[in-house]
């Protein structure tokens, strides 16, 4: 595609996002990593793997109906890219590399993914942080054919957003499952959060290496808070310190990361601090039910691991608006909606 021609599509797409989304975004694109908070189908395709929700009930109010998101619609990156002036992301899985489906960004989230390779294995195939980043160097290798020529390439990534959510799994599913993993006979909780930190500071330099300039760092969430892991009506307190020792040194890299690297912005999003304070004002925003699942029961795994118990054919709760989480692990739309905001209204914007 020439150079002219490659300017008027997105001339045409920055019209088109106006226009549905009541204003002109600041950023080409945006580019999502993370885990099933954020994945939007990329596990889907799989046949070895049980980390997937690409049937009903999951996604009856999602405009297309069930795409892999872990939700019964929209998820926290699809609002964000709305308040971004940015249309919904389309899965890796759906669109590869493949012409103008990349124009506007894509989401290589993968359920069950963490930041080690091997978290989450016992769910069967998912796609850990590196292999993500490697499927987004496919993807800029493609804008690089299609836009044939690395000035606007670099333009284009440079005001491109990436949002990342990650490191749950490396302690939900790998760090407290012993009897599967062998991180937590290897290494003491801090040794492991400084494992989890030193490769997770590493791959962000990795996207930062391929161009992109514009990061939306996310917390970890309070994981001890999701049904799955509720005890007594309590959260858990033991994952949540876990989640909080990790979020503290992330923190501290997204600050390091501004300091050596003033020609990129980072962006610190308080995702931890903000779903606690929405679940202690749940009835305020007309949640009624903040500990239980609107889809499934909590049980326990076959595998020793957490996963969402919504499956197919499951009756969900008929008034899910009233949920804070959809199934064992996962918000409702309803409730993204609001942590969407929230964050965007707590978060300055790269």
């Amino acid at each position: 595609m020439k150079v002219d021609v490659w300017i008027n599509v997105v001339v045409m797409i920055g019209l088109l996002a106006s226009k549905a989304n009541g204003g002109a975004s600041k950023y080409t694109a945006m580019y999502v990593f993370g885990d099933s908070l954020s994945d939007a189908g990329n596990n889907k395709y799989f046949v070895d793997t049980s980390a997937k929700a690409n049937f009903l009930p999951n996604g009856m109010d999602f405009s297309s109906g069930p795409t892999g998101r872990f939700c019964n619609g929209k998820i926290i990156v699809d609002f964000i890219a709305e308040m971004v002036g940015l249309p919904l992301l389309p899965s890796y899985a759906d669109v590869s590399v493949k012409g103008a489906t990349i124009l506007y960004g894509v989401n290589y989230a993968s359920a069950g993914a963490g930041i080690l390779r091997d978290t989450g294995y016992r769910f069967g195939r998912v796609i850990p942080l590196e292999e993500q980043i490697s499927k987004l160097r496919k993807t800029v290798d493609e804008l690089k054919r299609q836009m044939q020529g690395n000035d606007e390439v670099s333009k284009y990534l440079a005001s491109a957003l990436v949002f990342i959510n990650i490191g749950s799994n490396d302690y939900l599913n790998n760090y407290n499952i012993p009897k599967y993993y062998q991180s937590s006979h290897i290494y003491n909780l801090h040794q492991f959060t400084d494992l989890l930190i030193n490769r997770y500071r590493q791959k962000i330099l990795e996207i930062q290496g391929l161009g992109l300039r514009k990061f939306l760092i996310s917390e970890a969430s309070p994981i001890g808070c999701a049904p799955i892991n509720i005890e007594k009506g309590e959260c858990n307190a033991t994952l949540n310190k876990m989640v909080a020792m990790f979020n503290s040194r992330v923190k501290g890299v997204v600050q390091e990361l501004r300091s050596n690297y003033p020609g990129s912005a980072f962006s610190y999003a308080p995702a931890f601090e903000v779903f606690l304070r929405f679940l202690g004002n749940a009835e305020g925003y007309g949640f009624k039910v903040k500990d239980k699942a609107c889809c499934g029961e909590v049980s326990e795994s076959e595998t020793g691991g957490t996963k969402p118990l919504c499956f197919a054919n499951s009756t969900p709760c008929p008034n899910r608006d009233e949920y804070v989480f959809w199934d064992a692990a996962h918000p409702t739309q309803a409730a993204n909606r609001i942590l969407a905001t929230l964050l965007h209204n707590t978060t300055s914007l790269p």
